[in-house]
């Protein structure tokens, strides 16, 4: 499932075509994706300006100049491609590749152009909601804070880790800890912080806790600066593969050198997700 290094690179691709841009047209190619679009979903969105496109964790933020959200989670396979307009001429039907779900005609700073959503698995989907109750929508409600903003430290961290007995690999990947860390980041932080992903999360300390936050925003900004990881389907909008995966220093690369010790790094199963760390290098 693409983590907040994927979703954060997908954001600032389709920026410069998006914003600023009105919406002239929307094809919805099916009546849903994981779930039903919203009630009148092609009608509100149809005349609209966007205004800016922005990321919470995990899901993409479109807003809208009728003080209308558009939000949208790209599930486990979804992904947004920027395409030069084609729109139909009188009596001529638009052409429709698999999987493309929905389609949206942007007038705007680029011109013309498609904004086309795909999802073999249809794991994804989009909702609505208006501009002064996204933050206690049903998404956002009991979100925790962006681990790349600035009030995302080690006291707040802390404050959240507090009298938690689960591992802190399991309460890292918690959204309402900390908002959009998924399996490859946290597995990776973790090794950069020399923290065994088994430790209680409670029993962290302030010396840990420091590296582990600066860990945290260090691995991120490097993966959004590689454009993210393209293990199996995430791409940019440009249709480039990120390639953080080259740098992985433990993640997925169980029975192989520590970078840092030379150690086998290990695999464990945790809450049903593999781990890999380095015993040898994490306590």
């Amino acid at each position: 499932m693409p983590e907040l290094p994927e979703v954060e690179t997908v954001r600032r691709g389709l920026a410069p075509f998006m914003t600023g841009a009105r919406i002239v047209d929307l094809r919805l190619n099916r009546e849903d994706l994981r779930f039903p679009f919203p009630k009148n979903f092609k009608k509100r969105l149809i005349g609209q300006t966007i205004t800016r496109l922005d990321r919470r964790a995990k899901y993409l933020l479109v807003h809208l100049s009728g003080g209308s959200v558009v939000i949208s989670h790209l599930g486990m396979s979804g992904r947004f491609v920027v395409e030069a307009a084609k729109y139909a001429g009188a009596g001529q039907k638009p052409r429709i590749l698999a999987h493309d779900h929905v389609v949206f005609c942007l007038n705007g700073p680029k011109g013309r152009c498609e904004i086309v959503y795909n999802d073999p698995r249809r794991f994804g989907f989009m909702d609505m909601a208006s501009e002064q109750g996204l933050a206690q929508s049903r998404h956002f409600a009991t979100m925790g804070p962006e681990p790349m903003g600035n009030g995302f430290n080690w006291p707040v961290l802390a404050e959240r880790l507090q009298g938690r007995k689960t591992a802190i690999k399991q309460a890292l990947l918690d959204q309402k800890i900390v908002a959009g860390l998924g399996n490859i980041y946290v597995c990776e932080a973790l090794w950069q912080a020399g923290i065994s992903p088994r430790r209680a999360a409670s029993s962290i300390g302030a010396v840990r806790g420091e590296r582990l936050v600066a860990a945290i925003q260090a691995i991120l900004a490097r993966a959004i600066e590689a454009g993210g990881s393209s293990l199996r389907d995430h791409a940019q909008v440009d249709g480039a593969l990120g390639y953080f995966q080259h740098g992985f220093a433990v993640y997925d690369r169980a029975g192989e050198d520590c970078p840092k010790c030379g150690k086998h790094v290990r695999r464990i199963v945790q809450s049903g997700r593999s781990t890999f760390f380095c015993g040898g290098c994490q306590r």
